[in-house]
């Protein structure tokens, strides 16, 4: 580990808030008072009309939206409540309403779903869901969405959150208590495809109290869902990575706080959340074929489905995360706000067997069939951490300049073991850090500059271990891996009228290349953790352009991006070991992305997205032994890295004051990709062809609010029961080919008391 006497001697230097940002809560009951105390007294409710247009993530204290230059989307409590009357899917709100976020994978995991073509980091109450030293891609199922306010997304690399974000940030931030006094509220929710074993339910409570000097929210849910079918009416097939089908998820969240000092300026806040979703084991997968290609090969494809059973000793996939969070602040302290964030995440990942030789395999090849075994892999990730920041809204004197400073500290350990046999596969890893950073943002009349560095001082510890008996049961030596990396960002907005602004911003990402998968992957003696190469970090520059507009009736939002990584990381699937491996090479992604909406009356509008990009890589990384560089930059990102041209349309109808319907569609667009190279070192040859067929769904919600009987929603997905493949499935992976779920019809219901 680095000295602190030498991280904290550039403290005022160093690190970045990136011009993207990080999360934490808008007190919206306090705006929601000023409103009230507004009206009475005649004044225009300021601050509770921008509430929406407030962002936190990356500042870490309120700030408009139009002073940060960046590509923004805040996901309001409106549309994530109108997102759930039509499905529980985490991620589905992120689909339907964030530009470059790929399709919703409608499974347990997030595997494929990137955010501008890399991976986003995944913040809840700002405290990160994932670990880059084993991306198990479960981080996007993480708690019950009843519980979830607000969501800020930063679309672009960021240095931000520090290690992660090199996609962007999504930061999912709980509900706060609205009402002085204490309620009360229950939810029921009944879905089904009406199969037999396709009915799903939930059942739901919270209880909200806020007083004074102090306030406390508590939930507690439980979501039980059936198998689920395409729309030929066939089961689909069971996800190894982790499924949503035929699963149960038990959710537990505290949240309490009292504010004490001179007028409330100091603040204490705990936090506790604990989810838990698990299989209920009760049907095994079928693997399908793609046609004649495949392996086996087939004339008439077919997607994997799923039959009645349970293989002996299988332990069911499982998805656990308990975090505690304690949080203190100051808004008078020397003159700015003080906000300390100490934290501890626990996160279990469980999955389904697969017959792979590198979980499967006892003795090294040839083997036979009695040399096998059916084991699965578990990861294990416990992070802690202190995040602090110091805002000072008016430096030196002068007003506008604003200073924002601190240090984050971290220690993340992870490790994959095939519990069945208790077996390593990737051996325990433990990162530290210590990331100061400084930030810098100046309001000169209708322009607002701003410029931050973030130093990263990060120390990776790997155990010596012994590799798995595929790999040929080789003893790799365990070491100590330094990394270090200066994160800028500039980035400028002006705000050409009230209602037009512009920007523009440069901001470095940094991240770990998922240290697990080259550590399980060494085949050959001699080897030590220092001499792999994979395992340098990844850093992306990004480069944002783009405009802003709010009208009286509508808005419209875009952004050209531009983002690069010199020696940037991807995952394929080896043929004959079935499991993950990773190709290290340049990346280069560019895009654009519009989002927008227009109100034809004060009872029906219309919001649309569109997004496009594209990527490119080297079909061959630099050789480790020298005797070649990295290729030129000619393989298409497919379908794994990047989505297909993307354009999501919504009606939002206002019918009556307490009644309004929403139809949506979404459409992903069909691609075609096609490349190939000649390495000249040897003369091989690299193609790459890759078709992605895209489609339209279409889904409706309907809520009617009857007052003393509480409200009443009816969700449809796939309104119109369209049989379509994922666009995941599309791509050249291993059994990975599943149909998206057909119809499906569900009734919600909630009522509060008060």
């Amino acid at each position: 580990m680095k000295n602190l006497p030498v991280t904290l001697g550039v403290f005022l230097l160093a690190a970045a808030v990136s011009d993207s940002v990080r999360a934490q809560q808008v007190d919206a009951a306090q705006a929601r008072e000023d409103e009230r105390a507004a009206s009475s007294s005649g004044r225009k409710p300021a601050q509770a009309t921008d509430l929406d247009r407030v962002i936190v993530t990356g500042v870490r204290a309120p700030k408009a939206v139009d002073k940060i230059p960046g590509a923004i989307s805040i996901i309001t409590p409106e549309e994530i409540r109108q997102s759930l009357v039509i499905t529980e899917d985490n991620t589905a709100v992120l689909a339907r309403t964030i530009p470059g976020y790929a399709e919703s994978s409608q499974a347990m995991t997030n595997s494929g779903e990137s955010l501008r073509g890399r991976i986003p980091l995944r913040l809840f109450d700002s405290i990160p869901q994932g670990s880059p030293l084993r991306e198990g891609t479960r981080n996007g199922t993480f708690t019950d969405m009843g519980v979830i306010g607000r969501i800020e997304v930063i679309n672009g690399p960021s240095a931000a959150e520090g290690i992660g974000a090199t996609g962007g940030v999504i930061n999912y931030i709980s509900k706060v208590p609205e009402h002085d006094g204490s309620e009360t509220t229950i939810s029921a929710r009944y879905q089904t495809q009406f199969h037999d074993d396709s009915v799903g339910w939930k059942l739901g409570l919270s209880h909200a109290i806020k007083k004074d000097n102090y306030d406390f929210l508590a939930s507690v849910s439980q979501l039980e869902r059936g198998m689920a079918y395409d729309a030929k009416g066939r089961s689909i097939g069971m996800n190894s990575s982790g499924s949503l089908a035929d699963s149960q998820s038990r959710n537990l969240y505290m949240k309490g706080g009292f504010n004490f000092g001179q007028d409330g300026e100091q603040r204490l806040q705990a936090t506790y959340s604990n989810f838990n979703i698990g299989g209920n084991g009760d049907y095994i997968q079928v693997v399908g074929c793609k046609g004649p290609h495949d392996w086996p090969p087939c004339d008439t494809p077919y997607p994997n489905t799923s039959v009645k059973g349970h293989i002996d000793g299988q332990r069911d996939a499982l998805n656990k995360f308990i975090q505690y969070s304690l949080q203190y602040t100051h808004n008078d302290f020397f003159g700015g706000t003080l906000d300390l964030v100490g934290y501890q995440a626990d996160q279990g990942m469980r999955f389904l067997p697969e017959n792979g030789a590198d979980r499967q395999l006892v003795k090294p090849a040839p083997a036979d069939d009695a040399d096998r075994i059916f084991d699965q892999s578990e990861i294990q990730s416990e992070k802690k951490g202190l995040r602090t920041s110091w805002t000072r809204p008016t430096l030196f004197g002068v007003d506008g300049l604003e200073l924002h400073t601190g240090v984050d500290f971290v220690q993340d350990v992870a490790q994959q073991r095939l519990v069945m046999t208790d077996r390593v596969w990737v051996p325990p890893m433990d990162y530290r850090s210590v990331a100061p950073y400084a930030q810098l943002s100046w309001d000169i009349g209708p322009v607002t500059v701003s410029g931050g560095l973030r130093r990263e001082n990060g120390e990776l510890d790997v155990d010596s271990y012994t590799t798995v008996a595929y790999r040929n049961s080789v003893f790799v030596e365990g070491g100590t891996l330094d990394y270090t990396a200066n994160l800028p960002n500039l980035g400028a907005i002006w705000r050409v009228t009230d209602q037009f602004s512009l920007f523009s911003a440069y901001s470095k990402g940094f991240t770990l290349p998922d240290i697990g998968i080259p550590l399980r992957n060494v085949n050959y003696t001699g080897q030590s953790v220092k001499g792999i190469l994979d395992l340098q970090a990844i850093i992306v520059d990004n480069i944002d352009i783009g405009f802003n507009w709010r009208g009286s009736r509508g808005a419209l939002s875009g952004s050209w991006y531009h983002s690069t990584s010199d020696f940037g990381a991807s995952l394929e699937v080896d043929p004959l070991t079935s499991d993950f491996i990773m190709t290290r090479a340049p990346t280069d992604i560019k895009g654009i992305e519009f989002t927008g909406e227009f109100r034809f009356t004060d009872t029906f509008k219309i919001t649309g997205l569109y997004t496009h990009l594209r990527g490119w890589t080297s079909f061959w990384g630099p050789d480790p032994q020298g005797r070649y560089d990295a290729g030129p930059l000619k393989k298409p990102l497919g379908i794994f890295d990047a989505t297909p041209d993307k354009i999501n349309v919504a009606l939002v109808w206002k019918a009556l004051p307490n009644l309004d319907a929403t139809l949506g569609a979404s459409m992903l667009r069909d691609r075609h990709l096609t490349s190939s190279a000649v390495r000249e070192y040897d003369g091989e040859t690299f193609d790459y062809d890759e078709k992605i067929n895209g489609y339209t769904l279409w889904d409706l919600g309907v809520n009617y609010d009857s007052g003393r009987f509480g409200t009443f929603s009816l969700g449809v997905d796939n309104l119109f029961n369209k049989y379509y493949i994922l666009s995941g499935s599309q791509g050249d992976g291993w059994q990975n080919y599943w149909a998206g779920r057909g119809r499906v019809v569900s009734l919600s219901y909630s009522y509060t008391f008060r």
